[in-house]
């Protein structure tokens, strides 16, 4: 094995601005997520290790982690040692980050983190047979998947959407505006800046996402590619 992906499955509750502490809901595919990347992570060469609390993820794992997945909820307690421990690695490309489903719902307090995964979650207001659109099939989290590819989940809105971000997947979401055009909605994207590499997808709140080969290889590449910047 040459390297580590680490998968961090935190599910911690949201806080107000007045402290005021929420309950995260807890997605019941951590587990089938946890088993795919593991499989994944060996079919890249890779050792696996999932932490369930992001206190776990210590200074020397995220140090000697090539890929960093996250299928994290709520205000993410990660430490300021932490965070910058992440982002020096993701920064250098040392550290490939991966998020996965509700990442982009948590570690509101940590600005910089919104940076790196490329938006802010917005809210769900559809869950269903999404008629999903291929963006870009030039990439390897892409290039396998029909178009328009069927998929049951939920529907992300997202703010802060980076500037900078290869949107992979789409979906056409509203009325029809004068020219004929629909708007689609990203649901997965990539960001690559210098040998930073990080890569976001809405899809795998269903645990049936795990045991669709199609989806599993849209993990992989996200996985593949987030390495090719990573140095051995």
């Amino acid at each position: 094995m040459s390297g580590l992906l680490l998968y961090v499955s935190d599910v911690s509750p949201y806080r107000s601005p007045s402290g005021h502490q929420t309950v995260a809901g807890v997605h019941q595919s951590l587990g089938s997520a946890a088993r795919a990347f593991e499989e994944i992570g060996r079919l890249c060469g890779l050792a696996f290790l999932e932490v369930t609390r992001a206190s776990d993820a210590t200074d020397e794992l995220l140090r000697s982690a090539r890929v960093l997945v996250l299928f994290t909820i709520g205000e993410t307690p990660w430490s300021l040692e932490q965070r910058l421990v992440i982002e020096e690695r993701v920064t250098s490309g040392r550290l490939g980050l991966v998020g996965v489903h509700a990442a982009t719902d948590s570690a509101y307090d940590w600005p910089a983190f919104g940076d790196l995964i490329g938006a802010r979650f917005d809210g769900h207001p559809v869950t269903g047979d999404l008629p999903i659109q291929v963006v870009d099939p030039d990439h390897l989290a892409t290039a396998h998947l029909p178009n328009p590819w069927r998929f049951k989940e939920e529907l992300y809105l997202f703010r802060e959407l980076s500037p900078d971000a290869r949107v992979l997947l789409g979906v056409e979401f509203g009325t029809p505006a004068e020219d004929g055009a629909v708007a689609t909605l990203p649901i997965s994207w990539c960001i690559e800046r210098g040998p930073l590499r990080t890569f976001y997808t809405v899809l795998g709140h269903f645990i049936t996402a795990y045991e669709d080969g199609t989806y599993l290889q849209h993990l992989r590449g996200a996985v593949e590619w987030v390495l090719q910047n990573s140095p051995a």
